[in-house]
């Protein structure tokens, strides 16, 4: 069931949403806290508040340091390429040796532990597109209540588009990754995919609220989950539901506690004494919930199945663009989700495609002949080739 919380817990969640300051929302947020009733069905929403307290504290303390002169490491990494891939794993596992491997990073390597304490971003090149890979510091138990730069590891895997687990197949992989999905899980990152998705984009005032169900509401109904948000005072936003949604994940959205973050591992040192039955002991646990690939960064195995896996789990396609009357089409693609349409790439091409969009030619080796004239409806697959017509 839903926290169930007073009117005016709700009504202050509406001041935090709508306060841009950090110092503010921080004072809010904590206003917040203290109107949360202490029970067992607040636990998990009391908890998740005083996570983001602490980041926030963290944060403000960085900021105020640098002001000082006194620096401090920087851990907000503009994205770049086709997606952000966060490397992820426990100290010595080798993500300092990965990420020199298959980027253009510089990258120290050092048997000492804790080495890396702020994000070192490379780029990798997978057939005609680039991926960022961003090796974050160690993950420790604790990280996720604060522990050395924690806070600051996890905010990076959820801003990220995908993740890396990495461990080490000369030690328990089982307990390295067990230890990396805990703290991932007690700072609401999932690496398995819901069955349930719940989106919440905040409109202009006046938008009014939208609720699209694109999948099944389970033991409430539209009306319910109407007025659990008009609660929250969310009276202007586009709420799309996805999968079999309960009122609790509906709830959960609002405090946005809950991410999916697509997910790979990376079993390193495979050319090592043991590492062969330690591998067939991940992959017992593992099971067929995330894609592992078995590599050695000392020697290069296993390194060139990355950025296909990568591709693969992010669920996204490659498609190129061609100007009309233009006898061939650009070779550098855009980057889509898997299931975008014709109107999805003409919004990422231009703001002004989608409002001028008439209509499209695609080539696709699917269809029966090339080129096919098309809508904006039409569902994109990887390597098409379409050329859009504006009014």
């Amino acid at each position: 069931m839903p926290t169930n919380l007073p009117p005016d817990a709700k009504k202050k969640w509406a001041e935090v949403e709508a306060t841009k300051n950090p110092r503010e929302r921080l004072q809010r947020m904590q206003e917040f806290l203290s109107l949360v009733p202490k029970h067992k069905g607040t636990l998990k929403l009391r908890g998740q508040i005083k996570k983001q307290i602490a980041a926030m504290r963290k944060e403000m303390e960085e900021k105020k340091r640098k002001r000082a002169g006194k620096g401090g490491p920087k851990y907000f990494i503009e994205k770049e390429g086709a997606a952000q891939i966060v490397l992820l794993g426990v100290t010595n596992v080798g993500r300092s040796s990965l990420l020199g491997a298959v980027t253009n990073s510089k990258v120290e390597v050092s048997p000492a532990p804790y080495t890396t304490r702020e994000p070192v971003p490379g780029i990798m090149n997978f057939e005609d597109i680039q991926f960022q890979i961003l090796e974050a510091p160690a993950l420790m138990e604790g990280s996720a209540e604060g522990r050395a730069w924690g806070l600051q590891t996890l905010a990076l895997a959820r801003n990220a588009d995908g993740l890396i687990l990495m461990v080490d197949l000369s030690q328990n992989p089982v307990e390295q990754l067990s230890l990396v999905l805990g703290e991932l899980e007690k700072a609401r990152i999932l690496v398995s995919k819901p069955k349930a998705r719940v989106e919440i984009e905040r409109k202009f005032m006046g938008a009014g609220l939208r609720i699209i169900v694109l999948g099944r509401l389970v033991d409430c109904s539209f009306q319910d989950v109407e007025e659990l948000l008009k609660s929250y005072r969310i009276g202007d936003a586009v709420v799309k539901i996805s999968g079999e949604a309960t009122l609790d994940e509906v709830e959960d959205a609002i405090f946005e506690n809950t991410v999916y973050k697509p997910a790979i591992i990376v079993a390193n040192k495979i050319d090592l004494a043991g590492a062969d039955g330690n591998l067939m002991l991940l992959k017992a646990y593992v099971g067929d919930k995330l894609p592992i690939i078995a590599v050695s960064c000392n020697s290069g195995y296993g390194l060139d199945k990355l950025g296909e896996t990568l591709f693969k789990t992010l669920d996204v396609i490659r498609v190129y663009t061609k100007e009309p009357n233009e006898k061939d089409y650009s070779r550098k693609p855009f980057v889509l989700k898997k299931g975008a349409t014709v109107y999805d790439l003409a919004k990422n091409i231009h703001s002004d495609f989608k409002e001028n969009f008439y209509f499209a030619k695609i080539w696709a080796k699917r269809l029966a002949f090339s080129p096919q004239k098309v809508g904006a409806s039409f569902v994109l697959e990887d390597k098409d080739i379409v050329e859009i017509h504006l009014k």
